[in-house]
C-alpha cells in the first residue's frame, strides 16, 4: 500500500515508475535491461537484501545511477548503525508530496 501510495505520487509529478516488490524484483529489472534514471529505494526492505545491499548491487549494473533512500527510521540512527554512509541522500518519513519532489528532482 505505501509502495502504491509513492507510485501514485510520482506519476501525478509526472515521473514513469518501475515499481518492484523487493531487491530481487528490482535487480531482475535491471538484468533484463529496463530503463531507469534514478533508484529510489527504502533502507529496509521485505525479500532478504536490504536497500543497501540493492544499492551496492545496482550501481554493479548501473555504475553512476542517482539513489535515493527513504526510511521511516531517523536519518542519525541509520547512519550512526551503520545501515548508510553520511553522504547518502535520505528523504525521512513521513514525507510531504512537495518533500518527494524536491528530492527527486
Amino acid at each position: 500500500m505505501v509502495r502504491r501510495n509513492v507510485v501514485v505520487q510520482l506519476e501525478s509529478l509526472g515521473y514513469t515508475v518501475i515499481a518492484a516488490g523487493n531487491a530481487v524484483e528490482a535487480l531482475e529489472l535491471a538484468d533484463r535491461g529496463v530503463p531507469f534514471d534514478l533508484l529510489f529505494t527504502d533502507v529496509i526492505m521485505p525479500g532478504g537484501l536490504n536497500g543497501r545491499q540493492l544499492v551496492t548491487e545496482i550501481l554493479k549494473r548501473r555504475p553512476g545511477v542517482p539513489v535515493l533512500y527513504t526510511s521511516g527510521y531517523p536519518r542519525n540512527t541509520i547512519i550512526h548503525q551503520g545501515r548508510l554512509n553520511p553522504d547518502v541522500a535520505v528523504l525521512s518519513k513521513p514525507y510531504r508530496k512537495s518533500d518527494l519532489a524536491r528530492m527527486i528532482r
